[in-house]
């Protein structure tokens, strides 16, 4: 097949790193991938360096004109099968592209747990043959919520790569960060920006570092909010207690030495961060909010609690930390359930059999219409 990915993103974070997982992933397979991206986006780099075939656009706004003729120019030159978008802006410029191109297959995958509005003024929201979203929870709201067909959503979970699985303890590893070895390590990795909810995690430290005074929190990544954390770290007196990564690559290797990882949003789909840390074998308290709950199995492969309590989620951390039995017992099951369920495999494998499958069906219908004409 022939397959093209949009994003318009610039970030680098869980959405942008499952496009590039399942571009890669398909692309080792033999399908031809290419990726379209702005110019200083950060998947741009990652995406050379995976091999693919990458091309960039402005696309400015919704209606970026210039960017919908030049894409549309290269979907017919190129004559692609399948195209897949991810944001809203690449969705509306890739999916009236593809339209005019007449690209057999348009998929939009879907990766957050956020309303889309289907009417005349979104019309784009009628144009792909197919939404994927990363849980099942995720396809649910956009059915019995959004007014979706069902049978044009289809959940694929977000998969995770084998570095994950094979991660060994180091606490050692910590020490680059400013931690001892004893230190008692509270991981928290995502963007910062303000639907992940960091605010919630800063508001237990103080709980937290009351129980375990060598406690210590990691914000791993970067990105709008961090000023407006730092300030809130210096106005909460935790400026001892958390630590501001900025963006690593190597989480495999922060996760070596964490003693717990937390995720503390206000909606998510189903979070990369949450999936890599069970893979891990890193025990987990997580807020109750979008495809969560699909993976944290409460008191069976971790914790949940209420998205904004700060509260509940100390409380949390101190019972796993207090109860070495229970946190190994999350662990081993929660791990289970990743590799089961949530390995980068089964998402590409499933990825690659819905286009099969599309462009299958549209191969029938052109056939069937041409003989009645």
């Amino acid at each position: 097949m022939r397959i093209l990915h949009t994003e318009w993103s610039d970030g680098f974070g869980g959405q942008e790193k499952r496009v590039l997982a399942e571009a890669a992933g398909l692309s080792e397979r033999g399908h031809y991938v290419a990726l379209v991206c702005r110019e200083h986006a950060s998947i741009r780099e990652e995406a050379v360096r995976a091999g693919l075939d990458v091309h960039t656009l402005p696309m400015r706004k919704l209606y970026d004109a210039a960017s919908i003729i030049r894409l549309t120019r290269f979907l017919k030159d190129n004559r692609f099968d399948v195209v897949n978008t991810h944001s809203g802006v690449d969705s509306w410029i890739g999916g009236l592209a593809a339209r005019f191109a007449k690209v057999p297959v348009l998929a939009r995958t879907r990766h957050l747990n956020l309303p889309l509005k289907r009417n005349l003024l979104n019309f784009i929201h009628y144009l792909p043959d197919v939404y994927i979203t990363c849980g099942e929870n995720m396809k649910d709201h956009l059915v019995k919520r959004c007014g979706f067909p069902g049978h044009k959503v289809v959940s694929i979970p977000t998969g995770v790569g084998p570095e994950f699985f094979d991660v060994k303890r180091d606490r050692d590893a910590g020490r680059k960060y400013g931690l001892d070895t004893d230190s008692v390590v509270i991981t928290n990795v995502g963007i910062l920006r303000s639907i992940k909810g960091h605010e919630v995690t800063l508001k237990a430290v103080k709980t937290v570092a009351g129980a375990y005074p060598k406690a210590r929190f990691l914000l791993v990544g970067d990105g709008p909010r961090k000023e407006i954390l730092e300030r809130l770290v210096q106005d909460l007196g935790i400026s001892q207690q958390v630590i501001f990564t900025g963006f690593v690559k190597d989480i495999p290797g922060i996760y070596s030495f964490s003693d717990i990882a937390v995720l503390s949003s206000w909606s998510e789909g189903l979070p990369q961060s949450l999936l890599q840390a069970m893979a891990a074998g890193v025990p987990v308290v997580a807020t109750r909010v979008g495809g969560v709950p699909e993976v944290v199995i409460h008191e069976k492969t971790g914790l949940l609690t209420d998205p904004g309590d700060h509260e509940g989620l100390a409380k949390g951390i101190i019972r796993i930390l207090g109860n070495p039995d229970m946190s190994a017992r999350f662990a081993e099951s929660a791990k289970k359930h990743v590799m089961d369920n949530h390995s980068v495999t089964h998402m590409v494998d499933k990825i690659e059999g819905l286009y099969k499958e599309l462009l299958a069906t549209k191969s029938l219908r052109s056939k069937k219409k041409k003989m009645n004409v």
